[in-house]
């Protein structure tokens, strides 16, 4: 888990982050921007879930928590898009 940023990026938003738009379905991870204050809990710090919904400015996101789904709302700036490839696929 990052404690803490590299001392360029001490303070500063990537607005490129804060704007990313997400579909129903995508499929995400969690990590927190360490500049903002996060509203979720801090050990879904790496974990994977899918984007449900679109609530506002935020993405209600379905996590599984210890074997349970649970559903979470985060600003994009604390996601990233994951894309997994497929086993049969060989380039």
């Amino acid at each position: 888990m990052v404690k803490k940023k590299k001392i360029r990026t001490k303070g500063k938003l990537q607005l490129s982050r804060y704007f990313q738009e997400f579909e129903e379905g995508d499929n995400v991870a969690v990590v927190k921007e360490l500049s903002l204050k996060s509203n979720f809990p801090s050990r879904l710090q790496g974990r994977t879930g899918i984007v449900k919904d679109k609530k506002g400015n935020s993405y209600i996101v379905e996590i599984n928590d210890q074997n349970k789904p649970k559903e979470f709302i985060m600003e994009p700036i604390h996601l990233k898009k994951i894309e997994f490839m497929k086993k049969n696929d060989k380039k």
